[in-house]
């Protein structure tokens, strides 16, 4: 009996562990969509909350931005199609790294024509508030 108690009782922690990392995965998940939404939208403002002071921003093109250079250059961007899909996140406690796949058309913040597919990985830290911030980003195109 005791045996079995024991196995009920670890199972339970796993089962516990298993659906507290799921939500961390769907918040975290979640966040992404609203990255996507303020760019469809060209609205930095609403993605500037997301995204820590000393964000590291790292373009496909090799090019790094503060988050101020990439909050302004949302705000020009023109997207017909800005979208993410085969994300998975991987938790080590209070950092996660979300990977994707990202695929735009339309003209980036710097009015260049873009029409294409890039992978992401955003690396995502929960602050002392609570809240989780993109601390750094990075994507590759795909040819």
């Amino acid at each position: 009996m005791k045996r079995l108690l024991v196995a009920a009782s670890i199972t339970l922690a796993m089962c516990g562990q298993t659906f507290g990392q799921s939500s961390v995965e769907q918040a975290l998940m979640d966040l992404e969509r609203q990255w996507v939404k303020a760019s469809l939208a060209s609205n930095g403002e609403a993605l500037a909350p997301l995204l820590a002071s000393n964000i590291v921003v790292l373009g496909s093109d090799g090019t790094m931005q503060t988050k101020a250079a990439y909050v302004a250059m949302t705000n020009k961007g023109k997207w017909q199609v800005n979208e993410i899909s085969d994300m998975k996140v991987q938790v080590h406690g209070d950092t996660a790294v979300v990977t994707g796949l990202w695929t735009g058309k339309g003209t980036d913040g710097a009015g260049k024509a873009f029409d294409g597919r890039e992978r992401f990985a955003d690396t995502w830290v929960k602050m002392p508030d609570g809240k989780w911030q993109c601390v750094a980003t990075a994507s590759a195109t795909i040819k």
